[in-house]
């Protein structure tokens, strides 16, 4: 008999986590010919995604994918991702959560020995303000700048 992994199980906890705590759940996939997303959206194969209840519909964690709706630049889109894909899922934040090893480079990545994985897990929060700046940048040069407003104050002499 096969065990079931326990990442699915993790994925939901640290979700729930979130939300109670009222934090911003985030999840970071690999994206390959398996997931469904946008095109477009995803930087170097990866993808961030906010599993928070005001961003996503229908949201289903089941231990072999990761299905819901959601809207990209006000479109809705149907997105699944695979567990296998997941990377990471955490607290926007405050960055708190956990990282995973991609199930598929898992047997690649067996002669680095066990103390490569802890160097190569990145501050998933960083990486999050990394794109959210990004993000920003490009929402600035689309839209033309605002001329300065004037002050609503007055000096009373």
């Amino acid at each position: 008999m096969s065990t079931v992994s326990t990442k699915p199980y993790l994925l939901r906890a640290i979700w729930e986590w979130c939300v109670d705590q009222g934090f911003t759940p985030y999840l970071a996939a690999l994206v390959d010919e398996n997931t469904r997303v946008p095109p477009g959206y995803a930087h170097d194969g990866q993808i961030v995604l906010n599993l928070s209840s005001d961003a996503t519909g229908q949201l289903q964690m089941a231990n072999d994918y990761i299905s819901f709706q959601a809207r990209f630049g006000g479109v809705a889109h149907s997105l699944v991702i695979p567990v296998a894909n997941v990377i990471a899922i955490y607290a926007r934040e405050n960055g708190q959560g956990m990282a995973f090893e991609p199930e598929g480079l898992a047997v690649e990545d067996d002669a680095g020995g066990a103390g490569a994985d802890a160097a190569e897990v990145e501050d998933m929060a960083e990486a999050t303000a990394a794109l959210q700046r990004d993000a920003v940048a490009e929402d600035v040069t689309e839209a033309p700048p605002r001329p300065p407003r004037g002050s609503h104050l007055k000096v009373v002499k």
